[in-house]
């Protein structure tokens, strides 16, 4: 696997094949876009998470090229700490162990080459699935927000999970 920098003219079709229902796409970006995602509600936004947070848009690919996963990452260069958004992963590799290694790289590259000290993200507790893979990368819950997001009659929390810088340069997840 190897990560590279979203193309929209060559990425988007594979991702928007990915958030198949109403629910995977609440729990993928929290409605910040209309469900269903069109090509341009998805531009607009990273366009406007990039002018707002330095966002950049990042695929995961297979050796062969094949997009299979897809997540945001900015560093605040004021504290020295990186932050991924709307992670996903095709729905056909989910439990595979592609989440787990598309995070690993994303997180060597967070510390390798932004020189953040530690990383973070948010995910709603209901996506178990989720955070259990983000676990296994070594973040760890440090903070839940109660009843946050409301999807259909739920009440979502939503959790912060951190991963820190390790200690010895060859130990990154």
């Amino acid at each position: 696997m190897r990560i590279r920098p979203y193309i929209e003219s060559k990425d988007y079709k594979y991702l928007e094949k990915w958030i198949d229902s109403e629910r995977i796409h609440a729990l993928w970006c929290a409605n910040q876009i209309p469900y269903p995602v069109s090509k341009e509600g998805f531009h607009d936004l990273l366009e406007k998470n990039a002018a707002e947070y330095g966002d950049s848009a990042f695929v995961a690919t297979e050796d062969n090229g094949e997009a299979v996963g897809f997540f945001c990452y900015s560093v605040n260069v004021e504290d020295n700490t990186g932050f991924l958004k709307f992670i996903i992963v095709d729905g056909r590799k989910r439990g595979a162990g592609y989440g787990k290694k598309m995070l690993q790289l994303a997180v060597r590259y967070a510390f390798l080459l932004t020189g953040a000290e530690s990383v973070g993200l948010n995910v709603f507790e209901e996506n178990s699935a989720a955070k259990h893979c983000y676990e296994s990368v070594g973040f760890i819950e440090t903070s839940t927000k109660k009843d946050i997001f409301t999807y259909n009659n739920e009440s979502w929390g939503r959790c912060r999970m951190t991963v820190g810088k390790p200690a010895k340069a060859g130990s990154y997840a």
